[in-house]
């Protein structure tokens, strides 16, 4: 595999290579399967304005390096990246689309990116958005790039804007019956304002809720909380709270034989989905984060992968694999080829970022 170390040398690369298939920390395997192009080295922090709540990186750069530098300061990106202290890199989190349950606040990595620079099957370096904040001209380039998994091209440099970080957290976990009556308290939650940073279901049916903000009045809102969802639950602060969540955003919940799947889901299907999984002769660990917009599953090894293909139709649905083996990391019924088909013709005329099929 090819070490990248620069932009010129990504350009040459792109240039000389029939196929090009990128990896940078190797935390989303399924992914990265495959790949001859290795741009863990394209790392640096190039600009930090505090500030200006802005910052430019290039695309190797580890998330836990990012991190820390925000802290230094205050700030935070709000988009709540998972995988951190696994290695994951900013590069590989734009491509991949990933924002984790934190996002369910100010938004998810999409409102947060700013401006992108990135190298095209034609070793021809584009520059798309601004490193400012306002900034209404031309094609979204940034946007579109989310979730492109290298299809368009490979990133070299990424511009975000940060937040401030709350002063404290504390979490709420409210045990319930199933599913089912989980959804319908998440439901009447998430039309109140209750300014919940993160608002999650696990397999049990048990509530996941945090809230941010100054630590003086964490305690009140916590008890209006438990007011509205007459139940009172379990309350985290402090190191408890964050290893809760830094557990969740790691996906420690996932046992080694299990694939990790990530699948974009209407609440309203969440019922449909938890019947046909409870019809399968294994269980299926999942999370719903987001108030029940992402459904992570934990696909057991023993379950062959026909079985999700069905579910996945029969939710009109693609997915997201990030772990395990398979024919190909995108699950189910790809959407939008119709507008992807003459993106890919200007990024990438030569097809040189096709993922295996």
């Amino acid at each position: 595999m090819e070490t990248i170390t620069s932009i010129e040398q990504l350009q040459d690369a792109l240039r000389e290579h029939p196929r090009v298939h990128v990896t940078g920390g190797g935390t989303k395997p399924a992914l990265s399967d495959g790949a001859n192009l290795s741009v863990a080295k394209l790392s640096d922090i190039l600009e930090y304005d505090p500030s200006e709540f802005t910052f430019t990186a290039l695309a190797g750069t580890p998330l836990a390096e990012i991190q820390k530098r925000l802290a230094e300061h205050g700030q935070y990106l709000p988009f709540d990246p998972p995988l951190v202290d696994s290695g994951a890199t900013l590069g590989g989190t734009v491509a991949a689309g990933l924002s984790g349950s934190g996002r369910y606040r100010y938004g998810g990595l999409r409102d947060f990116i700013l401006g992108v620079r990135l190298v095209t099957g034609t070793g021809q370096l584009v520059v798309g958005g601004s490193k400012v904040v306002k900034n209404a001209a031309g094609f979204d380039i940034p946007k579109l790039l989310v979730g492109s998994l290298g299809r368009l091209g490979i990133i070299a440099e990424l511009t975000f804007k940060v937040f401030p970080e709350p002063e404290s957290y504390a979490s709420l976990l409210v045990e319930l019956p199933d599913v089912e009556a989980a959804v319908d308290v998440m439901t009447r939650l998430a039309t109140e304002p209750f300014q919940l940073h993160c608002l999650d279901i696990e397999t049990s049916g048990r509530l996941c809720l945090r809230i941010g903000g100054i630590r003086e009045a964490l305690d009140p809102r916590l008890a209006r909380l438990e007011q509205f969802i007459e139940q009172e639950g379990q309350t985290l602060r402090d190191d408890e709270d964050r290893r809760y969540w830094h557990d969740a955003n790691h996906f420690r919940w996932v046992a080694e034989d299990h694939a990790l799947v990530k699948l974009p889901i209407g609440v309203d299907q969440i019922a449909k989905l938890e019947k046909r999984l409870g019809e399968l002769s294994t269980g299926v660990p999942r999370r719903y984060c987001v108030a029940g917009h992402i459904a992570w599953l934990a696909w057991p090894a023993s379950l062959p992968t026909d079985h999700l293909d069905a579910l996945l139709l029969g939710l009109g649905r693609p997915a997201l694999a990030l772990t395990g083996n398979w024919p190909s990391p995108i699950l189910g019924a790809p959407n939008g080829q119709a507008f992807a088909e003459p993106l890919l013709g200007v990024f990438d005329p030569d097809s040189k970022f096709q993922l295996q099929q």
